[in-house]
């Protein structure tokens, strides 16, 4: 089993002078992990879908010069190992 951090932190209020223990679990490191490559990977997919769009766009306006610097910009998403 893993080990959770718990975190106490004493609150005073200042009317009532009564003190409060809140606790609070800390993330383990692979659901953070695991959220980022899933963020990451939908902002990727969401910016890739609308620089195509973008380009179909200036190919329907025939609009040489758009295409060609969004052209461009759409090699950094078709990059392969």
């Amino acid at each position: 089993m893993k080990k959770h951090k718990v975190n106490y932190k004493l609150k005073e209020f200042s009317r009532q002078k009564v003190s409060r223990i809140v606790a609070k679990r800390e993330i383990s490191y692979e659901i953070k992990l695991a959220s980022k490559l899933i963020l990451d990977e939908l902002c990727f997919n969401w910016n890739k879908a609308r620089l195509e769009e973008q380009i179909n766009e200036s190919i329907d306006l025939r609009d040489k010069q758009t295409f060609l610097k969004l052209s461009k910009d759409f090699q950094t998403y078709t990059w392969e190992y």
